[in-house]
């Protein structure tokens, strides 16, 4: 038994209108089977698929570049190389990403603890004063 468009989207998290989306531009694995009625009739696999383009996404691969994986997992054995040079070089693009935000985060951390340690010590009226009408150089 396969599930409803709406099954899918309540499990993913996706609208039906992204499913169809999805499945128009051609980035799931498999074709979506339809009921006699027209209705589409999802499988597990097809779940599993979406799952992972969903992080896919989530972790900023582009659209076109999840259609190229898609279409080479299509075509079967014999390109593997070019699969794992695409998840490498996304993998790539995601340690950035992931080594870039750490860094934001350092800077944060240590402005939150500059801001805690000056509430403490009841100095944190002098925090990143503004400049005052005559002074406009101070700002900085």
């Amino acid at each position: 038994m396969g599930l409803s468009i709406g099954q899918v989207a309540e499990r993913t998290g996706l609208s039906v209108h992204a499913l169809r989306f999805y499945e128009r531009e051609g980035l799931l694995a498999d074709p979506v089977r339809r009921e006699s009625n027209g209705r589409r009739v999802y499988t597990e696999d097809d779940v599993d698929w979406l799952d992972m383009c969903i992080k896919f996404r989530s972790s900023g691969m582009p659209l076109d570049t999840i259609r190229k994986y898609t279409d080479l997992v299509r075509q079967g054995p014999g390109n593997e190389q070019d699969r794992l040079a695409l998840l490498r070089s996304h993998q790539d693009y995601v340690s950035a990403q992931i080594q870039e935000l750490n860094e934001c985060l350092n800077v944060i951390t240590h402005k939150v603890d500059i801001y805690t340690e000056s509430l403490a010590e009841g100095t944190a009226d002098c925090l990143w004063v503004a400049p005052g009408p005559t002074d406009a150089s101070a700002a900085s």
